[in-house]
């Protein structure tokens, strides 16, 4: 059973095959839930081969992006370089379980980033990296009360799914407001074979 932690991340991103989708191309929930948010500081939290992070530069954030992987940051950095966005980009190696940044952002993104503390420990630990008035955007795999992820996986622990309620319950606190919450089935075709995707997608900001 997967336990999230670098050792699992290293192999992960060592076997990956090159073209995979979500390495690729942008998570497309991304542009619809930050449409008309002004640009300012944005971690990625679990930035793996810097997709996202790209995106976020090319669109005039300034990114910190924060993985466990030395083996993905490599290639994110490169892929950055390519690209001609390096300069917009901080890349950090940092266990997301684990790691104490000494400031905050104005938005902060995960993207079915996973830590060895469970769903649930992950957004709860990144929603305290998040400054007074900005925003965070959780997307992540969901279940219903039957547990079932719909992601093609029994080899992944119960925690690394969450229901869109429990992760929602996160944001009950007054000083929060949650600005969307949707659940959305779609397909991607990792090494051209379709696996289904259950996603939870919670847009919320940090009221003071």
């Amino acid at each position: 059973m997967a336990e999230f932690d670098k050792s699992y991340w290293e192999d992960h991103w060592r076997t990956a095959p090159a073209q995979e989708d979500h390495a690729v191309v942008v998570n497309p929930y991304l542009p619809t839930e930050l449409a008309g948010l002004p640009a300012g500081t944005v971690l990625d939290a679990g930035c793996g081969t810097g997709t996202e992070a790209m995106w976020l530069a090319d669109h005039r954030w300034d990114v910190t992006a924060a993985d466990i992987s030395a083996t993905a940051l490599a290639t994110a950095r490169a892929r950055a370089a390519h690209t001609g966005l390096d300069t917009r980009i901080e890349w950090i190696e940092a266990d997301l379980a684990r790691w104490e940044p000494d400031r905050t952002w104005d938005l902060v993104v995960t993207s079915y980033a996973h830590a060895d503390i469970g769903q649930l420990a992950l957004y709860r630990r990144i929603t305290e990296w998040v400054a007074p008035g900005g925003t965070i955007l959780i997307i992540g795999h969901t279940h219903d009360d039957d547990h079932s992820s719909g992601h093609g996986g029994n080899d992944h622990p119960d925690d690394a799914t969450a229901t869109l309620k429990s992760v929602t319950a996160l944001f009950r606190d007054p000083g929060w407001q949650i600005d969307s919450a949707s659940a959305n089935t779609r397909t991607v075709h990792p090494g051209g074979v379709p696996v289904t995707l259950r996603d939870a997608i919670i847009r919320a900001h940090r009221l003071t």
